[in-house]
């Protein structure tokens, strides 16, 4: 069963950059449309960026858009989010699975990666 592991987080300050890492644990992860999601606290858990199997076309919310990177190493089977600018508001656990808006729903959640921005 894929399993994914997140890593990368940490505390920074305003304005810093962060690169976040997601290893999938099964070669299925090439075929699969992923994500990256963040949940605040006290906040639903919502979908930032998504990008297609093969890497070729991503999205962003209008949150992020233009400050956030989605990329993939599908020989890797590896997932990353490149976050330039943090704001206070990016504060959040960060988890990858697959796109929920293709799939129709996810895989199994790992650990997330916390993010804190904070001056």
């Amino acid at each position: 069963q894929m399993q994914f592991v997140e890593s990368g987080g940490g505390l920074v300050h305003p304005g810093a950059s962060l690169r976040l890492s997601c290893a999938a644990s099964l070669s299925l992860f090439r075929i699969y449309d992923m994500g990256w999601y963040r949940q605040a606290p006290g906040k639903q858990r919502e979908l930032v960026a998504t990008i297609t199997a093969g890497g070729s076309s991503t999205t962003y919310a209008d949150s992020v858009k233009g400050r956030f990177t989605i990329s993939r190493d599908n020989a890797k089977n590896t997932l990353y989010l490149q976050m330039n600018s943090l704001k206070p508001e990016d504060t959040a656990v960060y988890y990858c699975n697959r796109n929920q808006m293709t799939w129709g729903s996810t895989l199994n959640w790992g650990q997330g990666t916390q993010v804190t921005v904070s001056s």
